[in-house]
């Protein structure tokens, strides 16, 4: 659920005295701890993976199929795991975008605009479509 325009200031405003009270304090808490949950996460779903194959090989030596379905479905959670938390990870040195901050509406503002694009051009083509 977005937030209102009040709460986006009230928090825009508790973001700028947190940076003027305690800067140190307030870079800690800005994109390392997401950085590192991320990669620590993508190091476990790889590790995840990895045990999913070894089921995946153990249930195809001792003729267990069930054993083989859990570790194929282990590897492919995991690949899926891996895969959302690499896109989720910002990159170094980048900031995060929270949804209601400046920087996330920037984004939606662009992705509109690319759309509303999109949508011209459709309807255009289907303009000189429908006029032949």
């Amino acid at each position: 659920m977005p937030l209102s325009e009040h709460e986006q200031r009230m928090l825009e405003q508790m973001e700028r005295a947190l940076y003027a009270e305690d800067p140190k304090f307030a870079t800690a808490l800005e994109g390392s701890g997401l950085r590192t949950y991320t990669r620590r996460r993508v190091y476990q779903a790889v590790v995840g993976f990895l045990v999913g194959i070894a089921l995946l090989m153990a249930g195809m030596v001792a003729v267990q199929i069930w054993l083989s379905v859990v570790g194929f479905l282990v590897m492919l959670s995991c690949a899926v795991l891996a895969v959302t938390g690499w896109r989720k990870a910002p990159k170094p040195g980048e900031q995060p975008t929270v949804p209601g901050s400046p920087a996330a509406r920037r984004q939606s503002r662009q992705r509109r605009s690319m759309m509303d694009r999109i949508e011209q051009r459709w309807q255009r083509r289907r303009d000189e479509q429908g006029g032949n």
